[in-house]
């Protein structure tokens, strides 16, 4: 039996919209002003928890009881159809598409199926915030873990209800509500602090629960409230409790709360535009909750006009709709991206794609709340399920409509089936990353091949370590080849050997360890992933420490974050006077490299024993060469790699050849200046 509306709180519909407009706006133009724009979805959440408690509170306060299976069946039918829809969809066109957007897909399609998303992630070690510089591909369904913590909260929230209702008045069942929300925010600090990743604190329900118990409080603190009135609109009944104020105190009420609504929501859009705010969880979810909290409250007062304000017919028509606008945004953005470029990082969305995926997003979600969402909500499962038999036997042009969904039902769980089985097990990324770990590690367990100490704290690979003899002396500081006269000769063009070189590397540099390995046999090379350029200086002033540094040192760090020219100072300072420092050159499609190639150019040009191996340059004309995050190279962009790294190495030695023949040949025809003036004059 179809449900009966749900009452309608002004303002909600439009703080909505304002949500999901954060949200879009963050992850479809990455680099717009919203750097915290994940926090709509936080504003999502105290919302979800505001209206579940008003609804149960309603049903309790008038019937005197909570009828868990009809609120069950109602969150269903809300949430069901569309999420089926957007997940068979997109992993069909996943599937379609291919390559890396199907890694991980099967356990993104079961998350989707069992409301555990969230968990699902934590235990993958996935992220809601950076692809991972190892992966490089963010994840097809990865908004879905948002869903299942409110999933996961309309389980639990009706059954812990009853208890809290337990608590005598409402001012102490608000501080119980409260008390669980800072209970939350300091679970999730705790478990920071304790060692736990972002991930597991951003996903975990425990840990953030805060917007959802801020929800509960706001309407805990509204109840009871006097039943909505019998008319009902399409959306529901606009709440409006009964009673009526002097004009005058009304005026200043309305005024009052207009004043702090808007201060709120300025708020929220502020908290939203900060940036770093990924690094600081859970203080700014935490305080755009409270805003939003303080939102609702001004909003649904019915003397404010706030609420009015905020539904307008444009943020109405989206807030009606974000759930669907929510649901598709971001598999549509990754799939237009890793079909338009050929990959997707979420750091740097091309403008074209982020336009291209707002107008799709529109159309799907317009098109599923029309035609799928409210169908089912208005009829129910079965009733749906019977409106489509009845067109199956109805006029040919309904039974053609009737077939034509059903065939494009049966066409996108054959998809879906299709894509989880054809999934890979890894990214093309963490393929050849794992290939040049491999490489490293055979070169190391070579008879002749000894293992360098490392820092514990850091796994790497490590491939042909140095012998325990001290580092020989350049090959450019023995005396030049001499020729008629015993005049200088100049140097023949250099070609260092791997046993001169260290190499000490992030992911990059591991990647195309089998490109160095064969390009400088016998190469010590120290890799590894998400390494950066401090974590370096800690590596190389250990090779130091145990002489194992050679004449060349090869550092490529700048792929995981900006370089301090400090850091690149120790490490040259460490170096010593006699060996040379190769700096390699960044190329990602993250904002800070233009940044670390100017620190390496810069430094390059104004140290002595200091060249550059542009890799940037070098691997620019050919991003066919990358994995598909453009950022890892394989097997051929691994020799080209090493390429560049041998053609600065050897320009290096080339150059302190020249300066030592230069040298020679000043001493030299000094000498014969000399002699030729101590000789007697005929």
């Amino acid at each position: 039996m179809p449900s009966s509306p749900a009452p309608r709180y002004a303002g909600l519909d439009g703080l909505r919209a304002v949500a999901v407009l954060l949200v879009v706006v963050y992850h479809l133009f990455p680099s717009a002003f919203l750097h915290s724009g994940f926090v709509g979805v936080d504003a999502f959440f105290v919302i979800s928890g505001f209206l579940i408690t008003s609804l149960l509170l309603r049903e309790r306060a008038a019937t005197g009881r909570i009828a868990l299976r009809a609120f069950w069946v109602r969150r269903a039918r809300r949430l069901l159809p569309a999420l089926a829809l957007v997940v068979t969809v997109s992993a069909s066109a996943a599937w379609l598409v291919g390559g890396d957007v199907l890694v991980g897909l099967g356990r993104q399609v079961l998350g989707a199926a069992t409301f555990s998303y969230n968990w699902l992630s934590i235990a993958a070690g996935t992220s809601y915030f950076s692809a991972g510089m190892a992966g490089g591909q963010p994840e097809l369904l990865r908004n879905l873990w948002s869903l299942a913590v409110e999933e996961q909260f309309y389980v639990l929230w009706p059954l812990l209800l009853p208890l809290v209702l337990l608590v005598r008045g409402r001012v102490a069942r608000v501080a119980v509500a409260l008390a669980l929300a800072t209970g939350s925010a300091v679970w999730a600090v705790a478990a920071q602090a304790g060692g736990a990743s972002i991930t597991r604190a951003y996903f975990g329900t425990d840990t953030h629960a805060v917007g959802l118990l801020l929800g509960v409080a706001v309407a805990v603190a509204r109840s009871p409230s006097p039943s909505p009135s019998p008319s009902h609109s399409p959306e529901g009944a606009l709440v409006r409790p009964e009673g009526a104020l002097a004009p005058a105190a009304t005026r200043r009420i309305a005024a009052t709360l207009a004043t702090v609504g808007v201060v709120a929501l300025t708020a929220l859009v502020v908290i939203s535009a900060w940036p770093g705010g990924a690094s600081n969880y859970p203080m700014v979810p935490l305080a755009a909750s409270l805003a939003t909290a303080v939102l609702i409250a001004a909003a649904v007062h019915p003397a404010s006009p706030l609420g009015a304000a905020l539904d307008v017919a444009p943020l109405r028509w989206i807030g009606e709709r974000s759930y669907g606008i929510y649901l598709w945004h971001w598999p549509v953005v990754v799939l237009l991206g890793q079909a338009a470029v050929g990959r997707f990082t979420d750091a740097t969305v091309p403008i074209p794609v982020g336009i291209a995926a707002a107008l799709v997003t529109t159309v799907a979600a317009a098109l599923s709340y029309r035609l799928l969402e409210q169908p089912v909500r208005r009829l129910g499962f079965r009733g749906a399920l019977r409106a489509l038999g009845a067109r199956l036997g109805g006029a040919p042009a309904r039974r053609f409509g009737a077939l034509t969904t059903l065939a494009a039902g049966v066409l996108v769980v054959g998809g879906t089936t299709a894509a989880v089985a054809a999934a890979p097990a890894v990214s093309s990324s963490e393929a050849v990353v794992a290939a040049g770990a491999r490489a490293l590690a055979e070169a190391s367990a070579a008879p002749s091949a000894a293992t360098t100490p490392r820092a514990a704290s850091e796994p790497s690979a490590l491939g042909a370590a140095p012998s325990p003899s001290p580092t020989p002396s350049p090959a450019s500081d023995a005396t030049p080849r001499t020729g008629r006269h015993g005049k200088p000769l100049p140097p023949p063009p250099a070609e260092v050997s791997g046993d001169r070189i260290t190499a000490v590397g992030d992911s990059v540099m591991l990647a195309s360890a089998e490109g160095l390995l064969g390009r400088f046999p016998g190469i010590q090379v120290d890799a590894a992933v998400s390494r950066s350029m401090w974590a370096g200086g800690e590596i190389i002033d250990g090779l130091s420490a145990q002489g194992a540094l050679r004449d060349y040192l090869v550092v490529g760090l700048g792929t995981n974050g900006p370089v301090d020219g400090a850091d690149l100072q120790e490490i040259y300072d460490t170096l010593g006077p006699h060996r040379s420092l190769v700096l390699v050159t960044a190329y990602a499609p993250r904002d800070w490299i233009p940044g670390v190639n100017a620190e390496l150019a810069a430094f390059a040009a104004s140290h002595p024993r200091v060249v550059l191996a542009d890799w940037s340059q070098a691997i620019a004309p050919h991003l066919d060469y990358l994995a598909g995050d453009e950022i890892h190279p394989g097997p051929t962009g691994g020799q080209l790699y090493a390429a560049t790294v041998a053609d600065a190495v050897d320009a290096a030695e080339n150059q302190r050849a020249e300066v030592a023949y230069q040298v020679a040949l000043v001493r030299w025809a000094t000498a014969r200046a000399l002699a030729s003036a101590a000789s007697p004059t005929p």
